[in-house]
């Protein structure tokens, strides 16, 4: 392992990536803090490729620019495992997200391995090396950080270089690098990391049974929460948990001495925005909600569909046997069934459209048939 740095300083940290910027490829991996805040706390950024090793110290060093450059350097490849919140922090210190990236954790599965596998199982199962997970809930806003903190900070891309080259070697031998552009594209998209606060309602479970003046005060008292959320950088759920948003949205106090009866209100948040609180109810009384989106219902099958099911699962089987991957991993059971309930084709989406896109269509429409040959079933147009 080459001497690691550690970088706190704006000049240090620009020296840094002038160096990686000359660099084809990056391993990123962060280090936040998010149970108090409604944004995470970007607190260490740690980065390798070849004989550069860093942590940077995101909470000393006050101007990141230099970092953001070579984030949004679409000549650096960016390498993850699992990069959702990674690249949301990003995104919210960039203002957009870093590409291209690589993310080993969708690359996996076209090697073999399980789908959403985790760094550690990743690394064990494909360098075989056991990794420690002695400091996965540490603090990291504590300074100085510990050495062996820092350590294992560096662990989770020292590896994760090595995966990358190794598996990036072998998906090119295969052919399959361009099977993962179309996942990845999906996690540059801006819309993952930005949702408007008045789509946030969507999100509480089961609003599909609420209408009227309900629904109307529950859109409306999620909107506010998000926004006051936002302001004052704090988890939403902190400020009024969904069972408690719609107890108000049922009861609609009209007072606060009937706000003071909901159980599990928040006292402060009851004190702070009581008066808030109740002019959302009064106003939400005469307001038109927005409509639901409708909420597909699970299809049971018939004994037709699951005929139909069974068919393109053979073929599944069949295909998985020639690439090496695992049927389940290739094409789950409920994706068939969706593609055989009316989604069709567009269920297979990313990697997997062009390795069995043509051919369970074809199946499905009855242009295709399945024969059994010496080397297994083969697929017959008419």
């Amino acid at each position: 392992m080459p001497e690691p740095l550690y970088i706190d300083t704006t000049e240090a940290l620009e020296q840094l990536c002038a160096a990686l910027q000359t660099r084809p490829y990056i391993a990123i991996d962060t280090e936040f803090l998010r149970e108090r805040t409604y944004r995470p706390e970007l607190c260490l950024v740690q980065v390798k490729h070849d004989e550069l090793l860093a942590c940077i110290d995101t909470m000393a060093i006050k101007d990141l620019s230099a970092l953001i450059t070579l984030l949004m350097d679409k000549s650096v490849v960016k390498v993850f495992h699992a990069a959702s919140q990674d690249l949301e922090i990003f995104y919210l210190l960039c203002g957009a997200v870093p590409t291209p990236i690589f993310d080993t954790q969708i690359a996996a599965p076209l090697l073999g391995y399980n789908e959403q596998i985790g760094y550690g199982n990743l690394v064990n199962e494909h360098l075989g090396i056991e990794l420690a997970k002695t400091h996965t809930r540490a603090d990291w806003t504590r300074r100085p950080l510990p050495a062996n903190q820092i350590a294992y900070a560096l662990d989770d891309v020292v590896y994760l270089e090595q995966l990358y080259v190794d598996m990036h070697k072998q998906l090119d031998e295969l052919g399959r690098i361009s099977w993962l552009m179309p996942e990845f594209a999906e996690w540059e998209n801006p819309e993952k990391y930005d949702q408007p606060a008045g789509e946030r309602w969507k999100k509480i479970r089961n609003i599909q049974r609420y209408k009227g003046e309900a629904l109307a005060i529950i859109q409306a008292l999620a909107t506010w929460r998000e926004i006051k959320a936002r302001e004052t950088n704090q988890p939403r759920n902190w400020l009024l948990k969904d069972d408690v948003l719609l107890t108000l949205a049922q009861q609609r106090p009209d007072s606060e001495t009937e706000l003071g009866h909901i159980r599990s209100l928040d006292r402060k948040t009851r004190d702070r925005f009581g008066q808030e609180l109740l002019g959302i109810i009064r106003n939400g009384k005469d307001a038109i909600p927005e409509p639901v989106p409708p909420f597909a219902k699970k299809q049971k099958l018939n004994a037709a569909n699951l005929a139909k099911v069974q068919l393109l699962n053979a073929w599944v089987h069949q295909r998985a046997h020639e690439l090496n991957i695992a049927a389940g991993l290739l094409a789950p059971q409920k994706l068939l069934e969706k593609m055989v309930t009316g989604d069709g084709r567009s269920a297979l989406r990313g990697w997997r459209d062009p390795l069995l896109g043509e051919e369970l269509s074809a199946l499905l429409d009855g242009s295709a048939t399945l024969s059994c040959a010496p080397s297994g079933l083969v697929i017959v147009k008419h």
